[in-house]
């Protein structure tokens, strides 16, 4: 068989090296962010040329593609830096790191049975010799009969290529020929018999656009069914929407006659939680000060609940969505070089906020340092986020304020990253400002500083601090009208009756 790296002098890989995520829109999708590379092997025996075919073994209905770049490295690489790593591969080609779904619970996470299996892993037709072409050159596509549905680029990756090789060689010699798989981007799905998967690496940028060409692969039936001597095919409905996806992927399938449907008690275990901060809730809250919240919430025992020491940018700015965090850690040389640099956990957490979350960002109330500028600023703002929170500082600040996006912080200050900050992990418990803030949590501010209060609490809080919202409103009328404070605030029996016929619309407004 030829895999496409003849021309290097290779006939078969030593070993074939596979990365679990690294694209963004990948890691995005799967809703989990690995602060560091993890792999796993898949044999040499899974390797195929173009134009083959991939058997989906009987019993089976997951067979899904990844188009993936590979690396094909050159010079051994033993112990090299994250610099040095890159100047080890000697070509690039196009890959397709096929996996089934139906037999990822009998290796957890090896991936041996379910991405192991003969034909597994076309690569080719051609390697494209890396000679005066960077690491952030590449591009992969896939097709599906024809329709494209994976395109990325290097540039996007969380781990980039050197970061790759130099990691891998800490641990094992990567040895000319061994070949990396470096993740798939988001658009991975399930194929069935028939089906034509194509993938194709290309540098367009650089002189004369090499290309891999297409990998081509068919997807054919197996007839031999697992025997009773080893792990057999067992799926539920989640796996079969990760596999397609998503749900509508999947509905999509079933309606094609492809996919298996869902049952409905598992469907509606699979489909997302009905968002806490509903609509209504929101008109709720709106006009609602964060006072008076956190009044609400000091009666039900939650006095902790305050991110101290921030203000707004911008003069009757207010703040509410769901909080997204980023966790920093006290600067450290060696810490810094190894985290501080590439597609960290800062650019993370900006990369990848949801419309209507906040970015609530732990600095360890370490003002002198800015934790926040005016591209990760705008970059938030552009993805839809309702508001950044950090208990540090912002540089860049002027161009911050220019921006509509609310950014509560402790000020202005003029430093770059790694002056006392290492970006550290994403979407984990924080302490921000004094308050313990968790992913999800509902977040809320106003000039008077920002809160934090608790999913299952919003509801029941929102509703009385509307409640009192109206009901000081009508103090603040009556106040005005003349009316002394005492008896009215807090209000006693003679003024809560009057206030109660003015709600129930029994009587005009109370005189004093």
């Amino acid at each position: 068989m030829t895999y496409g790296i003849e021309q290097l002098g290779i006939e078969t890989p030593g070993k074939v090296i596979a990365v679990h995520l690294n694209y963004p829109s990948r890691i995005a999708q799967r809703g989990r962010t690995p602060a560091q590379p993890s792999y796993f092997l898949k044999p040499a025996s899974s390797l195929a040329p173009t134009g083959g075919t991939v058997e989906r073994p009987a019993g089976t209905e997951l067979l899904a593609f990844e188009g993936e770049i590979a690396l094909v490295i050159g010079e051994p690489a033993r112990n090299v830096s994250p610099e040095q790593g890159w100047q080890h591969v000697a070509a690039v080609t196009a890959a397709n790191d096929l996996g089934l779904y139906d037999l990822r619970a009998a290796d957890k996470g090896s991936n041996l049975r379910n991405k192991g299996g003969d034909g597994f892993t076309p690569i080719g037709p051609r390697a494209i010799s890396t000679a005066n072409i960077g690491q952030d050159a590449w591009r992969v596509r896939t097709w599906v009969n024809g329709a494209l549905v994976q395109e990325d680029t290097s540039d996007t990756l969380a781990f980039p290529f050197g970061r790759l090789v130099a990691d891998l060689s800490q641990h094992l010699t990567l040895e000319t020929g061994d070949v990396i798989l470096t993740g798939t981007p988001a658009g991975s799905s399930v194929v069935v018999p028939g089906d034509v998967v194509e993938v194709e690496v290309d540098a367009p940028a650089a002189p004369g656009a090499p290309t891999t060409g297409r990998l081509s692969t068919t997807v054919t039936q197996g007839t031999t069914a697992f025997g009773d001597f080893g792990s057999k095919p067992q799926i539920d409905d989640l796996q079969r929407i990760e596999a397609w996806g998503d749900e509508a992927a999947h509905a999509a399938a079933v309606a094609a006659g492809h996919a298996t449907p869902l049952d409905a008690g598992a469907a509606a275990e699979a489909a997302p939680a009905a968002p806490t901060l509903t609509d209504e809730i929101r008109a709720q809250l709106d006009g609602v000060a964060v006072a008076t919240v956190s009044a609400a919430l000091r009666k039900r025992g939650y006095v902790d609940i305050f991110i101290d020491g921030v203000h707004p940018n911008h003069e009757g700015d207010t703040i509410l969505g769901t909080a997204k965090t980023l966790r920093f850690i006290p600067f450290r040389p060696d810490l810094f070089k190894q985290y501080g640099g590439g597609f960290n956990a800062q650019k993370r957490a900006f990369d990848t906020v949801n419309p209507g979350e906040v970015l609530v960002v732990e600095a360890r109330g370490v003002p002198e340092t800015g934790t926040v500028g005016d591209v990760l600023a705008l970059r938030a703002q552009v993805r839809g986020a309702a508001g950044i929170v950090t208990d540090g500082g912002v540089r860049d600040f002027a161009a911050v304020q220019a921006f509509d996006i609310p950014v509560f912080s402790q000020g202005a200050h003029p430093s770059v990253l790694g002056r006392r900050h290492v970006p550290w992990e994403v979407d984990v418990t924080v302490a921000c400002g004094g308050a313990a803030v968790q992913p999800g949590d509902i977040i809320m501010g106003d000039r008077d500083g920002v809160i934090v209060i608790p999913p299952f609490l919003l509801a029941e809080v929102a509703a009385e601090a509307a409640a009192q919202e109206a009901a000081d409103a009508w103090v603040a009328e009556q106040v005005a009208g003349g009316a002394p404070v005492d008896g009215l605030f807090p209000m006693n029996a003679e003024w809560r009756a009057k206030y109660d016929a003015h709600v129930a619309g029994d009587a005009p407004k109370a005189q004093v």
